[in-house]
């Protein structure tokens, strides 16, 4: 098991290396990525150096392409959890800014904690439509509540890889029920599919044997495609539709 693991985080990283592009713009490196944001275009990111240390930033770019789009973070809810997101990932934030500072032997994880943020931030606060009221991160946690699931949220682990990987809730392990790790995913893609099977697979092994990972996926708007839910399957990560949720209750609630 632990060869396979390495083999395919080889995979990853070598996947990572070789679709990652860099063009000098004055005093800034702008570090194109192979992450999609929910455009379907290429997350950018940019790079300055500041004495010993290294600034790396996204430019303002996706709060404020959230805030076009409709989805308002001014409330005090929305600002909490905001911040909550970015304090997991060690990511800073001035004004619309999302960045880090970082020196050179930190520069790798660093970078990888920006992104992740920038991919979460993006995806809990995107809205199919700019009156829905609730995040779908708050629906989750309310059916929790309702349904007496005992939870923890925030949850982070370092990985195979270093890395660290973050989880937004762990039910913790009972009697009657492993250690079940879950993630939300409002805006459903392939990237996100894919960023979020690397994770487990990157932390599983710090786990319990028994532990289980879920996916709470938004089928609000539209349907799931199963090439979405087949890609989670594929590494035992159970999808589960939002519609479908009291489906998962009482083994969530064990």
């Amino acid at each position: 098991m632990t060869s396979n693991v390495e083999r395919l985080i080889d995979n990853y990283y070598k996947w990572l290396k070789d679709k990652t592009a860099l063009k000098q713009l004055k005093d800034w490196i702008e570090i194109t990525t192979p992450y999609l944001d929910r455009h379907n275009d290429y997350i950018q990111l940019y790079l300055k150096q500041d004495g010993s240390n290294i600034i790396l930033t996204d430019d303002s770019y996706t709060i404020d392409d959230l805030e076009q789009s409709g989805c308002s973070l001014d409330s005090p809810k929305r600002q909490k959890l905001l911040e909550m997101t970015l304090n997991g990932f060690g990511v800073q934030k001035n004004g619309s800014q999302l960045f880090v500072k970082t020196t050179e032997q930190n520069f790798a994880l660093n970078k990888h904690n920006l992104i992740q943020a920038v991919l979460s931030v993006n995806d809990m606060f995107y809205l199919a439509k700019s009156n829905i009221a609730n995040l779908f991160f708050e629906d989750v946690q309310m059916w929790f509540d309702t349904c007496d699931i005992r939870y923890s949220t925030g949850f982070s682990l370092t990985g195979h890889s270093g890395y660290n990987r973050r989880f937004d809730f762990v039910i913790p392990k009972s009697k009657y029920a492993p250690e079940r790790m879950i993630q939300t995913v409002n805006n459903p893609t392939k990237n996100k599919a894919e960023d979020i099977a690397f994770g487990w697979l990157d932390t599983r092994e710090a786990r319990p044997d028994d532990a289980k990972a879920y996916a709470f996926v938004n089928d609000n708007e539209k349907e799931v495609l199963n090439s979405f839910k087949d890609a989670l399957l594929n590494y035992d990560i159970t999808p589960v539709p939002w519609s479908q949720r009291n489906n998962f209750k009482e083994e969530l609630a064990a």
